[in-house]
């Protein structure tokens, strides 16, 4: 080959080399470009999720969480609505007028409770703090739906608006019957519609004079005073023989179709592995069945009963009964503790199955048992409030019950309820027998501590009768005695008042 053919050659090479780094260059701007494309686009969508993001969680809290936030208890810019609103009524189901603020010539105001104690702790006060349903209600007591013209008159004026009532699920008379039948001991009563959830009684004593608060701070709220404390939502006790609820239920649940079969020889008491238990008053019962241990609330064949039942099932039934879980109720209160595995003593086994050992229960808890057993195994969330209205009567919020689970099949329901039929018909309960309406329930005798013969007595329980809302209802009078001597007698008070209204 020539030298010039070689250069020849050469220049072509180059030109194609050139045409070739040519053409790869558009390509190589577009795959720069695409690049930088992706990246500004991945930017673009992040911050329109985030925006996105952003308006859904502010739509959201304007208009699901947004009277939530403002109505919370721990929100002190609720009272500055006062500057301009004359605090709202607080009324029972029937319309007693129960919480009102008068105003003064002067304009001054005054908080009044026209029935002073009877209604203090589910009423609760607005002043030292709140509590209660002027706790838990304080933004609808100080808002207004007044007709707009009047707000704008007063604003004009300078007069305050008058605030939204508050109509609550409170049974006026079953409510001062409960109150009265109670009397001068400490202890709860609270009742509840089981079908709705309605919360028709809630009692508590020592108590305190809502009228009286500010005066009485110090005294009520002092060292050693419990005025405050809501036995009915937050008390926590040995349930005693009310437990026998639990064992019974397990016992079935173990044995559907023999249970009907169990025979026990009650002579007063029981003694495995060197633990013994004594019937209340060193009772003999005798021959019983299953029916009648429970009628009979018979400690010695409950015990038996407790040692046949399998103790991790137990309390995986108590821990579906709401036991060591916060209860579905707005009010402040406390968790029913209970703990039992098959690695327990029998000296434990027996106590913890007769509803003593280390449980504990609150009156509401059982108040809330007893109202799924009459509602076939169904619990509805308990609620205090109806409603909320303007002055004028107007209804501004309504209330439905709703369901919070199912604790219990029909069945077992049924069974149930065999049982508490058996305490008032033949057994502990017999003060309820032969009354305008048909009452089931399970009395207790709980003692407080070994170290003391102080008992806590107990009713747990629940009343029907044509042409009424059926009613749950749990009872516990502090250092008494017996669940059928004192106990009873106050369920059956709120009972005769509420089935003959």
């Amino acid at each position: 080959m020539t030298r010039d053919e070689r250069v020849t050659r050469s220049k072509k090479q180059k030109n194609l080399k050139n045409r070739q780094e040519q053409e790869q260059k558009p390509q190589q701007a577009r795959a720069v470009k695409r690049h930088r494309n992706r990246e500004y686009a991945v930017i673009t969508y992040f911050f329109l999720f985030i925006f996105v993001a952003m308006i859904g969680y502010f739509l959201y809290f304007q208009f699901v969480k947004s009277d939530e936030f403002i109505n919370s208890p721990y929100n002190s810019l609720q009272d500055l609505f006062s500057k301009n609103v004359v605090r709202g009524e607080i009324k029972t189901e029937e319309g007693y007028v129960i919480a009102k603020t008068e105003v003064a010539s002067d304009k001054s105001e005054t908080r009044v409770y026209p029935d002073g104690r009877t209604f203090a702790h589910a009423v609760g006060y607005s002043v030292n703090g709140k509590a209660g349903i002027e706790k838990q209600e304080n933004f609808s007591l100080l808002r207004s739906h007044e007709f707009f013209l009047d707000q704008i008159v007063n604003d004009i004026s300078g007069n305050k608006n008058i605030g939204d009532n508050v109509v609550t699920t409170l049974d006026y008379d079953a409510q001062v019957s409960a109150y009265k039948a109670l009397g001068d001991f400490d202890g709860a009563v609270i009742a509840i519609e089981p079908s709705t959830g309605k919360i028709a009684v809630m009692v508590s004593k020592p108590d305190f004079d809502p009228n009286t608060i500010a005066a009485d701070w110090d005294s009520v709220n002092g060292d050693g005073s419990t005025a405050l404390y809501n036995r009915a939502t937050q008390g926590q006790y040995a349930p005693g023989s009310v437990f026998k609820i639990f064992t019974a239920l397990e016992y079935y649940n173990e044995n559907p179709d023999t249970y009907n079969d169990y025979s026990f020889d009650c002579n007063s008491q029981i003694t495995v592995d060197g633990s013994t238990i004594h019937c209340a008053g060193n009772k003999s019962h005798g021959q019983e069945d299953f029916i009648k241990s429970f009628a009979k609330s018979c400690n010695s064949s409950f015990a038996n009963i407790g040692l046949q039942i399998d103790n991790n099932s137990l309390n995986s039934l108590c821990d579906k009964m709401l036991f060591n879980k916060d209860l579905p109720i707005a009010f402040d209160s406390k968790k029913s503790t209970f703990s039992l595995d098959n690695s327990a003593s029998t000296s434990l086994t027996m106590e913890t199955t007769i509803g003593q050992g280390n449980t504990l229960v609150s009156p509401l808890h059982m108040c809330m048992i007893a109202g799924s057993i009459c509602n076939g195994g169904t619990l509805m969330t308990p609620y205090i409030v109806d409603h909320t209205e303007n002055a004028s009567g107007v209804v501004v919020e309504q209330n439905e019950p709703v369901k919070y689970k199912t604790l219990m099949s029909k069945d077992q329901a049924d069974m149930l309820e065999g049982l508490m039929s058996a305490v008032v018909s033949e057994g502990t309960g017999s003060k309820l027998s032969g009354q305008s309406y048909d009452a089931f329930g399970k009395t207790g005798t709980a003692q407080v501590s070994d170290s003391t013969d102080q008992t806590n007595a107990w009713f747990v329980g629940y009343g029907r009768k044509d042409g009424y809302e059926d009613l749950a209802i749990a009872v516990i009078v502090e250092d008494s005695g017996a669940g059928s001597t004192y106990a009873v007698p106050v369920a059956k008070a709120v009972f005769d008042t509420y089935f003959n209204e």
